[in-house]
This record gives structure tokens, sequence and C-alpha cells, in this order.
């Protein structure tokens, strides 16, 4: 039976580190930035040690393929992206770069024979950070997002996404792009991101699918006034207002599923001087689940909202959602055939955040492999996974991705 190398995982994790490190434990390594630059010329490189053949699509996708005994077959690609979030961990989507190439190093260093190329790649700009929107590059492959659109996507700072391209010389040609000609499959292994799996005791993830979401957001109309000359009876206060709805929401959104998660994570708030009165609020819904009947009533609870709080005026708008993305089964039965096999401690579970892989699924056969987050933690600079359970998953993919390069 082969294995991955654990020290060499483990050095591979520590040199990605250093790219962006924060000096805190994390890194910043915002996509396309000098830190994603030198991320990606150390990938180059070893692949290219590993006997790798390097090609670029037209939006800086990266993909590292050795030959398999029948070079005409099609692909079967691994990867994950290595641009974070600012303050980010060292473990989010470089974990599945590294583990495509640990998989590409395991079959090189051992001569392992196997019938079909066999990728390791690089995502560009899946966290959106810089140059929003999150999984960009996936998106325009696979077709969901219209790249002319993307290239003037502007950072806070004024470059767009086409200049940086541009000027990161890692803009190949769109024939390289990943596509269902060309490729047989694809496998994304990742950090939960989630408390899950190290709830349960279990070291590795069998990622059925990808939730369905719906985002919205909701308003608040007061009237400003003078804070201290207003008396209480007479104000029309948005954030009193927004309080209230806000309020309103959870108390119903809690009657619905004991599945269903669903946050505010972001808050507008005009003038946003102390000493005035708010007349503006707005905040965002985001609402998470598997099955499209709960998000129906998520949006029927949202819809049925009452019109006015303490004076003000709310309105609701539907800004975007997505259904449920699951993935391929017979993808999904190799990899729970092969984490039983070896005995690792796994579980079935669905993503709550989204990845490449779900734009992917879309275009080819995709699954994923997750690996817990110790103290459910990610996006931050605590996000940590051990050397083993990190080996443990990596071994789940090497087998997994041997298994279908020795089909037709």
């Amino acid at each position: 039976m082969f294995y991955c190398d654990k020290n060499r995982i483990k050095e591979k994790i520590d040199t990605f580190s250093g790219y962006g490190a924060t000096g805190n434990g994390g890194i910043t390594r915002l996509s396309l930035s000098k830190e994603a630059l030198l991320a990606r010329g150390e990938f180059v490189r070893r692949m290219t040690a590993a006997g790798a053949v390097i090609e670029m699509d037209d939006v800086a996708n990266i993909y590292a393929t050795i030959p398999g005994s029948e070079p005409d077959l099609p692909r079967i690609v691994m990867g994950s992206h290595c641009d974070s979030v600012r303050n980010g961990g060292n473990y989010d989507g470089i974990l599945g770069v590294i583990a495509a190439m640990e998989v590409i190093e395991t079959i090189t260093s051992q001569k392992i024979p196997h019938r079909h190329p066999i990728t390791a790649m690089i995502w560009t700009n899946e966290e959106g950070s810089l140059y929003p929107p999150a999984m960009m590059c996936s998106g325009i492959v696979c077709g969901k997002f219209d790249k002319e659109t993307m290239l003037v996507s502007r950072s806070a700072e004024g470059l767009t996404f086409g200049e940086a391209l541009q000027s990161s010389g890692y803009m190949g040609e769109e024939k390289n792009r990943l596509n269902a000609k060309n490729y047989k499959a694809m496998f994304e292994l990742h950090i939960e991101q989630g408390p899950i799996l190290e709830e349960e005791k279990k070291d590795v993830g069998v990622v059925a699918c990808v939730l369905g979401m719906v985002n919205y957001r909701i308003k608040a109309y007061g009237q400003s006034n003078h804070a201290g000359t207003t008396p209480m009876h007479l104000r029309k206060d948005a954030l009193y207002a927004a309080a209230q709805a806000l309020l309103y929401l959870h108390k119903e959104l809690d009657t619905l599923d004991s599945e269903l998660v669903y946050t505010t994570g972001e808050i507008i708030c005009r003038p946003c001087v102390h000493t005035v009165i708010p007349e503006y609020v707005e905040f965002s819904l985001d609402a998470r689940h598997e099955h499209p009947e709960i998000i129906r009533q998520v949006e029927e609870v949202i819809n049925n909202i009452p019109k006015e709080f303490s004076k003000c005026m709310i309105e609701t708008t539907k800004m975007w959602g997505r259904d449920t993305i699951y993935f391929d089964q017979n993808l999904v039965s190799v990899i729970q055939k092969n984490v039983d096999i070896l005995e690792y401690p796994n579980m079935r579970i669905n993503s709550g955040a989204g990845h490449d892989a779900q734009f992917v699924a879309g275009l080819i056969p995709t699954a994923m492999i997750f690996v817990p987050s110790k103290g459910g933690r990610s996006h931050c600079e605590q996000e940590f996974t051990s050397l083993d359970q990190c080996w443990m998953g990596m071994n789940v993919l090497l087998r997994t991705v041997l298994d279908l390069a020795a089909a037709i």
C-alpha cells in the first residue's frame, strides 16, 4: 500500500506559510499579489522538479501534469487555491494545493504506475478578497461568470483584476483551461472550516454536497434628527427598527430546522454619527441548508416580515441564491471505499462554505475530501489542522486518484 510522506508534507506547509506571513502565525496572501506570486513560483519549481509539465490558462490558473502510461487518456486533476483572506490561516485552500503536489511527488518518487495523466493545479482568486467575487476564475472557466466583467473588478487601491493578470507573468492561453474533453475528474482536499469533524472525533470528511443558500438585504428607513433634542416617543430610529427586524427573523427562522444556519455579517448605518439618530440601516442575511424546501421557507419568513417597526419602513431585497450542489456519487463512493480501507475515523459531511469544486461539478465529475479544523476556526490566523490529519486526508486522496488513474 502506498502512503504520502509526512515529513515532506510538513516541509511544504512550513514553506508556504512563509509567503505572506503576518508574524502572528497566519498569512495575508491576496490573489496575484507579490506574496501569491512567490507561492505560485514555489509550486511551479517543485512540480517541475517532479517531472510535471506546466501550463497556464488565460486567467492564470496553473496546471502541472505528469503523463500516464496512456497519455491520450483524459487527465485526473486535483487542486485548490493559494490566495487567502486578510490575516487568514496557513491551511485554507493551500492545503489542497499541497495535497495535489504531494500526490504527484509520491507517484513520481515511488514510480507508481498509472494509466491516466495526473494534474495538480492552482485556481486563481478563489477568495475574492482583493478582486470580488469569490471563486472568480473557476467561475469563468465553468461558465458561471463573464470573463470581461471579471477583468474590470477593481481592488480598493484601484487596480483591476485584468491589470493584475497582465502583470502577473502567469497569464496563458484559453485552450489550456480545464474542460470536459481533456479531464476525467477533479478532487479538492480542503479543511472543513467548521467544528463538526472535531466534535464527532473524525479525521476525514467524505463530502456529499455544498449547501444551497440565499442572500438578502434588509433595509430600515427612519429619520435623522438630533440625538439630544428629540424625545424618544417622536423618534424614527432606523437602527432600533433594524434590530427589531433582526430579532424577528431570528425568532422565526429558529422554528424551521435545526440544521439551518443563517448569519448577519454586514451592517450599514447612516449617517453613522454618534450625535445623530440613524435614518437608514441595511443588514445582510445569509441562510444555508441542503434542502430546497427549507430554503423556500426561509424566503417565506423574510418576505413576510412586518413592513414597519417603530415607525420605520422595512424593505427586503433578494441579492442571489444557489441550489445545493451534489458531488458525483461514483467519486464519493470511491473516496468512501478508500477511507474505510485505511481505517481512518470518518463521516459523511456537507460543506456550508463555497469552493471552486462546486463550480467544477457542473463541468466534470467532482468530489471533495475534508480534514478537521481545530476549534472549527478558519479565515483567521489561529486556523490549524494537525499534521497527522493532513497526512490521512492526503493518503485518501492518493488512493482515490490511483484508483481512477488505473481505470479507463
